[in-house]
């Protein structure tokens, strides 16, 4: 396929990115504007929710990936004598995607390792300012951060459909690259669903999420 269509490709998507950027600013309707977009707040959760857990779907399929080729890397090294630079790649581009893919739905079941000592001793309410100011002055400029740092870089890539340095490697080193803004996307869409969920608690329309445990990590899944 001609590379110019990924580069038209890419285009769309970087106009379809700037025509959603307003929907993150519902968490802040919702909050300034009690019962006015509650409804449609809570379809959005709903979304970006299956939206994470499908990319945690694809997280298990790279675990397994991950585990059979790593297994096969080490029966064929030795027990024959054997190396495939293709076969130790799928090990490497597995792994990232495991924890690249898998971030957003550990952000959304709040199954990120925190260091936390204040937040725990806060009440409801303050916890959930913590997460919605939080997500806003430090997830989401970080993500449009490893988004548009690597464009030019990954445009390249996409032209030339780059693929390994080495000659009996895999030819999807652009695919692997991909993982980054793809990464970063997927992160901003769980902290968007986080962020509305904090705004529905502080306005009533959610009941209050489960006390977070001094010195415990990682929380169920929020029903909307």
């Amino acid at each position: 396929m001609d590379p110019t269509f990924y580069l038209y490709l890419g285009a769309w998507l970087k106009v379809l990115g700037i025509l959603c950027l307003p929907l993150f600013a519902v968490p802040l309707v919702t909050l300034a504007f009690p019962g006015l977009i509650d409804r449609f707040a809570k379809r959005m959760i709903a979304f970006l929710d299956v939206l994470s857990g499908g990319a945690l779907g694809l997280a298990i399929a790279s675990a397994l990936i991950l585990v059979l080729a790593q297994l096969a890397v080490v029966i064929l090294r030795y027990a024959f004598g054997l190396s495939f630079t293709w076969l130790s790649e799928i090990v490497i581009y597995a792994f990232a995607a495991m924890f690249m893919l898998g971030s957003a739905a550990a952000l959304r079941d709040d199954a990120h390792v925190r260091v936390d000592i204040l937040r725990p001793r806060f009440g409801e309410a303050g916890r959930n300012w913590i997460e919605l100011v939080g997500t806003y002055l430090f997830l989401f400029p970080i993500c449009l951060r490893l988004i548009t740092n690597g464009e030019q870089g990954l445009t390249r890539s996409w032209s030339l459909l780059e693929g390994s340095r080495e000659s009996d490697g895999l030819p999807i080193l652009f695919l692997f690259k991909t993982l980054v803004p793809v990464f970063a996307v997927l992160l901003m869409t769980a902290g968007l669903s986080v962020a509305l969920k904090a705004a529905l608690r502080l306005t009533g329309k959610l009941p209050p999420a489960a006390t977070p445990i001094e010195g415990e990590t990682g929380g169920g899944h929020d029903g909307v």
